[in-house]
């Protein structure tokens, strides 16, 4: 049997993960909402639910790498063209990302334009640049329309004053932003399943290795390397990267006992290793407790765990029971996710400069998660109708 290019489960995970995403976004400043659904603090040793949603989508980015090459090199593409196609994805997500990350200390005070203005201002030349053209489009007429986006993101570079603790300052790298380390992650795992030709037991071995980077960096046991921890280090001390290889992992897994026809006993080892991936979390609980912004190994191991046992429940609803269609009204989010990812962004700008305030019961509670709900929906909504018009990123 012919391992697949593509799985439906794994764009219905996609799709459910960037709608959540949406939703956790809106409803993080909303009051009076259960707090386990939202982030938990900075110094907190917990799990909420917001907290599971990036490292799914890592999980993700894993699970799609060996599909995505696979199908790349499978129709003959040269190695140099597939290697391009990695960096030039990943320097992309860099880019949006760095200046997404600039976004939280924009100067709102002392400012040429207004923050919601340059915020759509470097959005649209995004989708200008990286926008899904037709193929039947005239060359020379997409290449004005990318060189009209880089124009407008210069601009924008060019009016950007941000401030900190009363000191101004020019675009500057901080913590990427989550397009950024999502970026850095698929860099790293990309390269690695390339150059190695997607060996098996060498992505198991990576996973290993980042992973025991990450709770040696907890436990302290890199301290020899302090010189250089400055100017070169693994982003997120290993953790995102330790996500996307499980999904790898996971992925060349699931393919193999596919094509052997094993699937149905391949739901007890994947309960089995998630479940392990969680017991093993608690277990390493004592470095630095369950916190994503501390990229603790507990929350690294619990959220693959995660992770692991919702693809399997999945793989079983979509791709054996057929029930894709359960979650059609979900699929722009899954099959153009960089798109429905930016839309907020809009959305939340023209909102602020038109000054609309949603009605109060929506604020709040019930009412505000039900608004979430609505953002989310309309966002993915949006999606769908731009993918109808080839008016979707593509990377």
């Amino acid at each position: 049997m012919d391992k697949p290019n593509r799985l439906a489960s794994i764009d219905v995970f996609r799709a459910i993960t960037m709608f959540l995403m949406i939703f956790v976004n809106d409803l993080d400043p909303v009051p009076k909402v259960p707090e386990w659904i939202k982030h938990v603090g900075e110094n907190v040793d917990g799990l909420g639910f917001a907290d599971i949603i990036f490292p799914a989508f890592l999980f993700i980015v894993g699970l799609s790498i060996p599909l995505a090459l696979n199908k790349r090199i499978k129709r003959g593409d040269p190695k140099p063209q597939v290697a391009w196609h990695i960096l030039s994805r990943g320097f992309a997500l860099l880019v949006m990302g760095f200046y997404q990350v600039n976004l939280e200390s924009y100067n709102t005070i002392d400012h040429t334009i207004s923050k919601p203005v340059w915020e759509i201002g470097i959005t649209i030349s995004f989708f200008l640049i990286w926008l899904n053209y037709p193929s039947t489009m005239n060359k020379r007429r997409k290449q004005c329309l990318q060189l009209l986006g880089i124009v407008i993101l210069m601009a924008m570079s060019l009016l950007y004053t941000g401030t900190e603790d009363g000191q101004k300052f020019w675009l500057r790298p901080q913590w990427w932003g989550i397009l950024g380390l999502i970026g850095w992650s698929y860099l790293f795992c990309a390269l690695i399943y390339f150059f190695t030709k997607g060996k098996f037991g060498v992505q198991l071995l990576a996973f290993v290795f980042f992973f025991v980077f990450n709770v040696a960096a907890h436990a302290h046991w890199l301290g020899f390397l302090n010189g250089i921890h400055h100017y070169v280090w693994i982003v997120g001390n290993g953790s995102l990267m330790t996500l996307t290889m499980g999904g790898i992992v996971v992925s060349l897994w699931y393919l193999d006992w596919n094509a052997m026809g094993r699937h149905k006993s391949y739901f007890s080892w994947m309960a089995l290793a998630g479940g392990a991936m969680i017991g093993v979390g608690f277990l390493l609980r004592s470095l630095g407790g369950i916190s994503k912004l501390h990229d603790t190994p507990a929350w690294v191991s619990i959220c693959m765990g995660i992770s692991i046992l919702t693809f399997a429940l999945l793989i079983f609803l979509v791709d054996i029971l057929g029930k894709q269609q359960w979650f059609a009204w979900l699929k722009p989010a899954g099959t153009s996710t960089l798109t429905a990812y930016l839309i907020p962004y809009i959305l939340y700008s023209i909102l602020y400069l038109f000054h609309f305030l949603y009605p109060f019961p929506f604020n709040q509670g019930i009412g505000g998660i039900i608004r979430c709900f609505a953002v989310s929906y309309f966002c993915v909504w949006v999606t769908g109708w731009l993918e109808k018009r080839h008016w979707n990123l593509k990377i």
